[in-house]
């Protein structure tokens, strides 16, 4: 119970057309984490585990984008997420 206590989700969103940057769209800790994971998968949305990326986007509020320093890093998730849906494409 408590490795589900301390589990971490977050959810991000960048819609590119003139956005400045990804915005958190969901969080949550616990239950809430399991459940935010659960239905991410249910619909196909790749998901990368970070446990210290999670834990500095958690003090983030929903909608908000994130933090300029944390572009980089954010950038090598949304990387990851393209190459795994080319791999789906060609497959």
């Amino acid at each position: 119970m408590k490795d589900r206590e301390l589990r971490k989700a977050i959810a991000l969103k960048y819609e590119g057309n003139g956005a400045s940057a990804p915005k958190v769209t969901a969080k949550g800790q616990g239950l809430i984490a399991d459940e935010i994971l659960l239905r991410a998968r249910e619909a196909g949305v790749p998901v990368k585990e970070d446990p210290s990326l999670a834990a500095l986007l958690q003090s983030l509020e929903i909608q908000q984008e994130i933090p300029e320093d944390l572009y980089a890093v954010v950038a090598e998730i949304f990387a990851y997420i393209y190459r795994l849906d080319k791999l789906k494409e060609k497959n």
